[in-house]
């Protein structure tokens, strides 16, 4: 435990092994080095708890408590912190490991002594070895030598460069303190933004930038807002009855108004305002799959019908800048279309537009940008990425390139910027997208998803959901499934549990313990469960275990965020990285036997393929591949791999060899589009589907087995994660993640302004490639 018993009296320069830290200004000397290097205050904060108690371990635990309060942070942030105090204190002889040793499983320790210096040594530099911060120089030693020490007009020539250099700092001090000012007295630009303002002040909670506009027990969704950031619209639950409607809000403490009334029986959803704030477009959804896009004025009434949307699944749509039309994603269902396209409201006549789109490519939420010349969407929502054309068609050009799961995103009114979600780890953040340079920020935002920028202002709505998850086993008989029993509750995140075949262990994702990870338990033995360490495990796909359930291959990331696949044995702990010949891979599974390895790769053409390896050989020799699959599972029972597709719902088959002409649909439905990864194969062939209603949270089908998908209602309240379950061999229970606790607000807040360009040496921002922060 960290104490203050042995804490170094209070003083600025330290004494650490053979370098000189001064923590004012976090920079550290080291004997030979040109100048002195500059540490992050997390790595600074890291190095003051371990000053306290050189020699001794100090443990991961104390030191997130100490240096990261109230948050949870990954392992990483920790690794990266110390990483950085190895490299401040390396010399040509020492990579700095002889300060720091690392406590394998538990902690860390300063190897070397602590004293406080009473005087500050001579540095050669002039600045810190940080291109990211300005401060005044370490004082140099000559400056306050006897005059005797140096020749007049060299001391004159010296004393003059550091008036100089004094000068120009304090006039970059004085020009950022003015900018602060101006900052901090501008005006609320709206009611929201007065909303904002004064809820942040109420709670006493400037940590907190944001406020939180609704909060009732349900769902609140898919904000949009009017173009002067003064109103919100959302989706929200019914409440009294089932289904959705439109509410909109005018500020924080004013109540909710519906749009226009919901029928009984259907649900309005997808609200989106238009350019010019008089009218908000919306979904209308009924019974048996219909579906129907109207347009109502934003104070109320008014409707219009616009066009039809029966039985599809993933309805996007966003008004053109002239607010004459609405332009579309791809359509599934009865009115299918496979690209963008624009309708013009007026005369009701479609216009597809003439761009570069793939046979499996789906092009989804679609949206002009503000000054109407470009066109932004994501491509395949399955495994997304940000894609960006001229408004008049053409050849798109990739934004991203992180197969991530984006959930939702906004232009900014400069139709440079772009806002989005996406899923990392156990949550959902937001980034800012500069798609001129390809760098990205994080938003600071925890548990955001579904943004919405304001035109005119900048005002960000964002939905706020911070579900809980928790791992159960459902058994199965033939009336359906039972009751679910909850395995080791905790107070984090778990999902993606995967039971072995053998039905005696458990694998599942959780965040349980501050940092997100894979957690192992023997079934029989539950004081067993704990973290595989020297993983971190992505997301987005699932496990999978081998036949005779001593292995799994795990996606994850490696030291530079590249999506890579290991082979772990949970039993002894081990953890070895697959010198798989793909660049990108999505999924990894086993084949018929544990020497064939079934791979899912994006390629750098952006093709989704399915590529069977044999891993005896020495270069693993790929033996099948099938284009445009977005998950694959073996079933052992029936020897064949079992796929959906990026284009398309429904389910479909293949031999073991991946051979073309074995390919067969199993199901023309189901699994959707959407939900491809709610899907599993028990031991004995059985395939099993979980999906939602409005009359039950979490349905429950078997697609095989005789009994031709068959609906039950497994949990009528609870939600199940979207991303994998499992059913033991014998197909009599299944291993599923359900919501314990759940709901989703509304945030609104204002966006930062722009300032990159006003002092571009203060701009840290970071490449998209690869990971950030599922």
């Amino acid at each position: 435990m960290i104490t203050n018993e042995s804490e170094p009296p209070s003083a600025d320069v330290m004494k650490i092994g053979d370098c000189t830290v001064i923590l004012s200004s976090r920079e550290v000397m080291v004997a030979g080095a040109r100048r002195p290097r500059r540490l992050t205050p997390k790595a600074l904060g890291v190095l003051k708890a371990l000053m306290r108690a050189p020699g001794a371990v100090v443990t991961r635990d104390e030191l997130f408590a100490e240096v990261w309060p109230d948050t949870l942070p990954t392992n990483d942030v920790l690794t990266q912190a110390v990483t950085q105090l190895r490299k401040a204190f390396a010399s040509d002889d020492d990579s700095g490991t002889a300060y720091i040793e690392t406590i394998a499983k538990t902690g860390y320790r300063l190897l070397v002594p602590v004293s406080v210096v009473e005087t500050l040594p001579a540095s050669p530099a002039l600045e810190a070895d940080d291109s990211a911060a300005v401060s005044p120089p370490a004082v140099d030693a000559d400056v306050a030598a006897p005059a005797a020490a140096a020749p007049a007009p060299r001391r004159r020539r010296r004393i003059r460069r550091y008036v100089l250099l004094a000068i120009g700092i304090a006039m970059l001090v004085a020009l950022l303190v003015m900018a602060a000012l101006l900052v901090r007295r501008e005006q609320p630009t709206s009611a929201l933004d007065a909303a904002v303002e004064d809820g942040t002040r109420i709670t006493g909670s400037p940590q907190r930038p944001y406020r939180l506009i609704t909060a009732t027990a349900g769902f609140e969704t898919y904000p949009t807002l009017s173009p002067d950031g003064s109103q919100v619209a959302y989706e929200a639950d019914m409440g009294v009855r089932e289904g959705s409607t439109i509410k909109v809000q005018t500020s924080g403490n004013t109540p909710a108004r519906a749009l226009i009334e919901t029928p009984a029986g259907q649900s309005d959803r997808f609200p989106n305002w238009s350019p010019d704030g008089r009218d908000i477009a919306f979904a209308r959804f009924g019974a048996e799959g219909s579906c129907e896009v109207l347009i109502a004025s934003a104070t109320g009434g008014a409707l219009r019908h616009v066009t039809r949307c029966d039985g599809t699944e993933l309805l996007s749509f966003d008004w053109t800048p002239d607010g004459r039309g609405l332009i579309f994603g791809a359509f599934s269902g009865a009115h299918a279309h496979r690209g963008i396209r624009v309708l013009d409201i007026a005369s009701g006549r479609w216009t597809a537009l003439a761009y570069d789109t793939g046979e499996d490519d789906f092009d989804y939420a679609p949206r002009y940008s503000p000054d109407g010349r470009w066109i932004a969407f994501v491509r395949n929502p399955q495994v997304g990425d940000l894609w960006r054309m001229p408004a008049s068609g053409g050849t798109p050009e990739q934004l991203t390139d992180d197969s991530a799961e984006i959930r939702g995103w906004s232009w900014r009114g400069d139709s440079r910027h772009i806002v989005f979600g996406r899923r990392v780890d156990s949550e959902s953040r937001l980034y800012e997208l500069d798609t001129q340079s390809r760098l990205l920020r994080d938003v600071g935002l925890d548990d955001a998803q579904t943004p919405a920028v304001s035109r005119n202002n900048g005002m960000l709505a964002f939905v706020h959901r911070r579900a809980q998850f928790g791992v159960f086993r459902v058994p199965v008989g033939a009336n359906g499934p039972g009751t679910p029993e909850r395995l080791f509750p905790s107070g984090g995140r778990d999902a993606q549990p995967m039971v072995s075949p053998d039905g005696r262990q458990l694998v599942f994702s959780s965040d349980r313990s501050g940092s997100f990870a894979l957690w192992w338990a023997d079934l029989e033995r539950p004081d067993s469960l704990r973290p595989i360490e020297g993983l971190r495990p992505e997301a987005r796909q699932a496990p999978d275990w081998s036949g005779d359930s001593h292995r799994l291959l795990v996606l994850g990331r490696d030291d530079h965020g590249n999506p890579s696949v290991y082979e772990v044995t949970p039993r002894d702990e081990q953890a070895l990285r697959l010198p798989l010949p793909v660049a990108q891979p999505l999924q990894a599974l086993y084949g018929e036997d544990d020497q064939h390895v079934l791979v899912i790769e994006r390629d750098g053409q952006e093709r989704m393929r399915l590529l069977l390896f044999d891993r005896s050989t020495p270069d693993w020799r790929l033996l099948g591949s099938i284009e445009g699959v977005s998950q694959a599972r073996f079933d052992r029972s029936g020897r064949r791999v079992l796929f959906t597709r990026l284009s398309a719902g429904g389910l479909w088959s293949a031999d073991a060899r991946l051979s073309a002409a074995s390919i067969q649909q199993v199901s023309e439905d189901r699994p959707t589009r959407w939900r491809y990864r709610t899907w599993s194969v028990a031991g004995n062939g059985s395939i099993d589907y979980l999906s939602s209603h409005r009359d039950c949270a979490t349905l429950f089908a078997r697609l095989s087995a005789g009994t031709a998908g068959v609906e039950h209602c497994l949990d009528r309240a609870r939600l199940s994660a979207g991303n994998g379950f499992s059913a033991n061999a014998e197909g009599d229970a299944v291993y599923v993640a359900l919501a314990v606790a759940d709901g989703a607000d509304i945030g609104v807040m204002p966006l930062p302004k722009q300032t990159a360009s006003l002092f571009p040496a203060f701009s840290r921002l970071l490449f998209l490639k690869g990971n950030d922060p599922s």
